[in-house]
């Protein structure tokens, strides 16, 4: 089975989703997989996202699930439980990168600043979550953020105000493995039941990421 991350980066984006039901797992799965979009992070925001993965996890396989928002070892635990292969945070808790870790469980925390970077690479993380990435100064914030800690080989994934307008923009970046995107399904289109227009946003964002990250190469 491919490495999630891998997956991700060549890839280029993943869609960052809040579903509200368990039912609507299987549809959004298809659409995200129509769309030629084989990767989802699920949020921990709602009731909902546990067995959100479970459903994904035992319907469709090809999919690769993530979870995301979590903010506590028990989310952790859950989210493994239910058959996430990767997991995103919007901040560091140096005890979930540990539980993450001893899990074997490829973990993104989330920083904003140079001092959160700082207490994160300390703890081993290579990979983070930036965020809220459009209000924290968008691309070129980042690539000020980062360049004292190129030598390390940091990598992140924005997330929180990208665009597919902006994509590029991001993926410029050469730090940037991905962008997390939540435009591509969000949580109204679900609820009505708009998953062709979900496979259309993830079709579109893939052949954006997929133009920038052959233009930066």
């Amino acid at each position: 089975m491919e490495n999630p991350i891998n997956l991700i980066a060549g890839l280029g984006v993943v869609p960052v989703i809040a579903i509200e039901r368990a039912s609507d797992a299987v549809p959004l799965a298809d659409a995200l997989l129509e769309g030629g979009l084989p990767v989802a992070e699920i949020t921990f925001r709602t009731q909902a996202a546990a067995d959100v993965l479970a459903a994904i996890r035992d319907a469709r396989p090809e999919l690769c699930i993530g979870a995301g928002t979590i903010l506590d070892k028990g989310s952790l635990k859950r989210a493994i439980d239910c058959g996430a292969r990767f997991a995103l945070a919007p901040g560091y808790d140096p005890e979930i990168v540990e539980a993450a870790k001893a899990a074997s469980l490829p973990f993104c925390p989330g920083i904003m600043t140079p001092t959160d970077l700082t207490l994160a690479s300390a703890r081993g993380v290579r990979l983070a979550k930036f965020f809220p990435a459009g209000v924290a100064g968008g691309p070129k914030a980042l690539s000020g953020i980062a360049a004292p800690f190129a030598h390390l080989g940091m990598r992140f994934i924005p997330t929180g105000g990208v665009t597919e307008a902006t994509i590029g923009e991001w993926l410029a970046v050469k730090q940037v493995i991905a962008v997390g995107g939540t435009w591509i399904a969000k949580t109204e289109d679900i609820r009505e039941g708009r998953f062709a227009e979900i496979s259309r946003n993830a079709a579109a964002a893939v052949k954006t990421a997929k133009e920038a990250l052959e233009k930066r190469a």
